[in-house]
């Protein structure tokens, strides 16, 4: 699963490159990024790229209630066309959802150890995400997920599973509302290539979601 990561990349940086035009929201660093927070999405609307802050847990258009997100933070790669929560999404509402790290937590003998996995050339990259617009209440909430794939090597060391990292030679492809097939898309929903990822462990401050500077990312003991 995914269910940390960190987007430290100035919101300018962002823009130039993931493509987005129009305004910018704040997108003050984040060292903690935690399921029910707002977080940083690409989307494609009016034919254009946009920057939005969307919730991170998706809530289905037809929930009833919109606390069911915090039980949708992730979707798994092998089945989101065919849930029903997911597959309306995969169909027409795919983004990319910016970071430039994540942690996964490794079972020891003593408890579990974070690590936070990185590009090894420190560059920002992009989950493979699906966005939800719910209305209820009077309100409107836009939500989001994020895909995750079998672990590739680097990641396989600390946790079976990862997020689906999407190259961006691809990123045109995900985000064209036009294509519906999964025919087209599942070939993206892969482990990224270890070799472009590094991990190491860090401090276990960061297991506190209101723990969140650059503590996060100090190397355990």
């Amino acid at each position: 699963m995914c269910g940390r990561y960190t987007l430290a990349t100035p919101v300018k940086a962002l823009a130039e490159e993931f493509g987005v035009v129009g305004p910018l929201p704040d997108v003050p660093p984040s060292y903690n990024v935690a399921p029910t927070q707002e977080v940083a999405v690409v989307l494609v609307e009016g034919g254009e790229r946009r920057l939005e802050m969307l919730r991170w847990g998706l809530i289905p258009s037809w929930a009833d209630d919109p606390q069911i997100g915090s039980r949708m933070i992730n979707a798994r790669s092998e089945t989101v066309s065919e849930k029903p929560s997911f597959r309306g999404a995969f169909r027409k509402r795919r983004c990319l959802i910016p970071a430039d790290g994540f942690y996964e937590w490794q079972r020891t003998d003593n408890g579990k150890q974070p690590y936070h996995i990185h590009a090894n050339d420190g560059s920002p990259f992009a989950f493979a995400g699906l966005w939800e617009s719910w209305s209820g209440d009077g309100e409107e909430i836009r939500s989001c997920t994020i895909l995750t794939t079998e672990a590739n090597e680097v990641v396989g060391e600390v946790h079976h599973r990862m997020p689906v990292i999407v190259a961006p030679e691809d990123y045109e492809t995900w985000l064209d509302p036009d294509l519906h097939e999964a025919d087209w898309l599942t070939p993206l929903l892969t482990p990224y290539p270890s070799e472009a990822l590094e991990a190491y462990p860090v401090s276990r401050f960061v297991n506190n979601p209101s723990n969140n500077d650059e503590r996060c990312l100090e190397p355990a003991a």
